[in-house]
Formats: structure tokens, C-alpha cells, sequence
């Protein structure tokens, strides 16, 4: 199995998790993601989701002035957001005990 497929499900919490931390553009998202060993994520698939996330009103872009060139969109979570991020972290939890479940069943 691809590691795409079952990063897929979990992208959007890891992304919602860094915004929690501080107000975030783009590619530095995209860094981020990469220093935590999401080495393989790329702007194709990370700027689509930052779209749908703000249209669904689970984050806020604000542009900001740059001092490297044009104004950059920084991205923070609304109070949906910080519910979908504890929403995410709890059925994160759920699927890692399951998973666990599964894995030690019929080791004993």
C-alpha cells in the first residue's frame, strides 16, 4: 500500500494541528510538513486542501505584507477549526487503539 492512501485521511489533521500552533502561510506549511518527515508532500496536494478548509470555514487566510517580495496569505483556525482539530485527534486515538487491537489479536 501507497503511503499516499493512508496519508490521505490524515493530512488534513496534521495541517490543522501546525495552523493551531501559530498563523502560517503556505510554503511554510508545506516546510513544516516536510521537517516532520512528510517529506513527500508537495504544493499539488497542500494548497487544494488550505482551499477547502477556508471554504468550509474551518480556517481564515489574511494577507500579510512580505519583507521577501509580494504579500503572503497566512492561515489560522476558527473556532470550527480548533473543533474539527479535537474532533480529528479523537478519532485519530479511536483508529490507533483499533488498529492495535488488530495487530495484537491472536499473539497471545
Amino acid at each position: 500500500m501507497k503511503e499516499s492512501q493512508l496519508l490521505k485521511g490524515v493530512l488534513e489533521g496534521c495541517v490543522l494541528e501546525i495552523i493551531s500552533k501559530k498563523s502560517i502561510y503556505g510554503y511554510e506549511l508545506i516546510q513544516s510538513l516536510k521537517e516532520t518527515g512528510f517529506d513527500k508532500i508537495v504544493a499539488g496536494t497542500v494548497y487544494p486542501l488550505l482551499q477547502k478548509l477556508e471554504k468550509q470555514g474551518v480556517i481564515v487566510g489574511e494577507m500579510r505584507p512580505s519583507p521577501d517580495g509580494p504579500d503572503r496569505k497566512y492561515f489560522s483556525l476558527t473556532k470550527e477549526g480548533r473543533e474539527r482539530l479535537e474532533e480529528f485527534w479523537n478519532q485519530w486515538q479511536d483508529l490507533v487503539i483499533k488498529v492495535e487491537r488488530v495487530k495484537k489479536e491472536g499473539k497471545e
